[in-house]
């Protein structure tokens, strides 16, 4: 279920976007949008968010998304709409998609994702090695040598 509802918001996410771009620049028609939505929202829910996120990260798979997105609307408005600027569209709806895909990753890796936690970043490591301060009295450390060292004579 919880991948059904992740599916869902990622498809509106992606529609909205191209319909929003391929709507307005191109006067594209709604069957073709949301055959594009269909087909980019699939390929890149099970490689952007189910293999390269799980394995590397927001930013890698963001990056993954931006490259994937701008390939498929590329080529999906060139086969089905014609556009004769697609590749201006395309970068700026992949670059929109991007964008909402940063904020959708952080979603998947709290609510979907099982992230095994040894393939990130560890904090209670980091924890464990970070630093103390204190605050230095060297008086007071002279006097406590000294002290022992008349004691032990």
């Amino acid at each position: 279920m919880k991948h059904v509802k992740a599916l869902s918001i990622k498809f509106l996410v992606i529609a909205i976007v191209l319909y929003s771009v391929l709507g307005i620049l191109n006067q594209a028609s709604i069957g073709n949008i949301l055959l594009i939505s269909v087909l980019v929202t699939g390929v890149a829910y099970v490689l952007g968010d189910l293999l390269i996120l799980k394995n590397f990260g927001n930013l890698t798979a963001t990056i993954a998304d931006f490259g994937l997105s701008f390939f498929a609307v590329w080529l999906l408005t060139a086969a089905f709409i014609q556009a004769e600027f697609s590749i201006s569209v395309s970068l700026f709806a992949a670059f929109l998609i991007a964008c909402s895909e940063a904020v959708f990753h952080v979603y998947m890796q709290n609510k979907v994702l099982e992230v095994d936690q040894d393939a990130g970043f560890n904090t209670e490591y980091v924890q464990r090695l970070s630093t103390e301060f204190a605050e230095e009295n060297p008086d007071a450390d002279y006097i406590r040598v000294n002290n022992k060292r008349t004691d032990d004579d």
